[in-house]
């Protein structure tokens, strides 16, 4: 029998444990049974978007329920792979739940793709899985991390390649909102590595700005309330919050002086609106906001930078960034699906204390 959490597409704190009957794997499957996740924003940006983009398309449910996609570990439980024995380990895109079957494609020795024929729609970067036995970027060590952090500090990497990639648009200042969240850490550590001489300058709520400044990645940490005072000079904003108000006293203070507004996520879904992730903010001074779809950006920069050279610019820009976050983030781990659903929920209602990771073990 196998468990996974259904979630109420059109109200998302609606959770219940689905259980279904597994069926004997066809020739060339795999069973994976899932070890571990993290439960962060980027799973909630997953959700609130998931019709824009497909992420509810990736582990389909029923009727008006959906399951969120989550980064995680699994192990071989079953295999009709010939080159793909139980017990061997993984490292993708993972659902809410106990197991995965996946139908291995593209094979090589440090991953596969999932040939599933409901997944090829979609990003092939998703349906991609690391073997662990001969991934470079695994560390035995560092595998909460890179479960809370890896897939959210890639995002990040590739905002800081766009926007080098066209010279900044000429801004002085990048504005970084929800600057506590891990994507937005991960885009201030890369600026702070390969584009010092942009200004980083982090917005937080109150309660979060003596946290925002001990990470040491921003130049000047602000409350939301201080949005008025922003310095006016050239610059660009990257909106991790997805809060309508919050974007448009951004865009009402800085007006001609805002290059480039780039939506990313939406951390305060209670705030969503008109002009939060994917609106057009059509009615806002300023520049039309543009919402920043990582896979596509991902094959832009892999392009600009070959595979290797990608591999390799990533991996000097995680260990910068590990370094930075060390001791920042107290990892706590909790225990089963129900746990997991619970995160979840208490994580879209903006509960969850930025400075700890959550890992769910099964």
């Amino acid at each position: 029998m196998a468990s996974v959490i259904w979630i109420n597409k059109q109200h998302l704190t609606q959770t219940y444990t689905h259980e279904v009957i597994m069926s004997s794997l066809s020739e060339g499957t795999v069973r994976l049974r899932i070890e571990s996740f993290s439960v962060t924003a980027n799973n909630i940006t997953y959700a609130v978007i998931g019709d824009m983009f497909g992420y509810w398309n990736f582990f389909p449910a029923q009727g008006d329920f959906g399951v969120v996609p989550m980064w995680g570990h699994a192990v071989v439980d079953d295999s009709r792979h010939p080159d793909i024995s139980i017990g061997e380990r993984v490292y993708g895109y993972l659902p809410m739940g106990t197991h995965l079957d996946v139908v291995p494609g593209k094979m090589s020795a440090g991953g596969f793709t999932d040939m599933s024929a409901h997944r090829q729609p979609m990003s092939p970067i998703y349906n991609q899985y690391s073997r662990l036995a001969a991934d470079p970027e695994h560390d035995p060590a560092k595998e909460a991390e890179r479960m809370l952090f890896g897939p959210l500090f890639k995002t990040g990497f590739l905002i800081e390649a766009m926007f080098r990639r066209e010279g900044w648009f000429g801004a002085q200042n990048l504005i970084i909102t929800s600057a506590s969240s891990k994507t937005a850490m991960g885009l201030a550590s890369v600026a702070k590595d390969l584009s010092c001489e942009i200004e980083r300058i982090g917005l937080t709520s109150k309660g979060n700005v003596d946290f925002v400044k001990g990470t040491g990645l921003y130049d000047e940490v602000m409350a939301y309330d201080e949005v008025g005072t922003l310095p006016q000079n050239a610059s660009v904003c990257v909106d991790f919050a997805g809060n309508s108000g919050l974007l448009r006293s951004v865009h009402e203070t800085l007006e001609g002086q805002l290059k480039y507004s780039c939506l990313v996520g939406a951390t305060h879904v209670d705030a969503r609106g008109p002009n939060s992730a994917g609106a057009s903010g059509g009615e806002m001074p300023g520049p039309k906001p543009i919402l920043f779809f990582a896979p596509d950006h991902a094959v832009a920069t892999i392009q600009e930078l070959g595979p290797k050279g990608f591999g390799e610019a990533v991996g000097r820009s995680w260990k910068s960034f590990l370094t930075a976050v060390e001791g920042v983030i107290d990892i706590e781990t909790h225990a089963g699906l129900e746990a997991a659903a619970t995160a979840f929920v208490e994580t879209l209602q903006g509960q969850t204390d930025p400075k700890k990771g959550i890992i769910i073990r099964l």
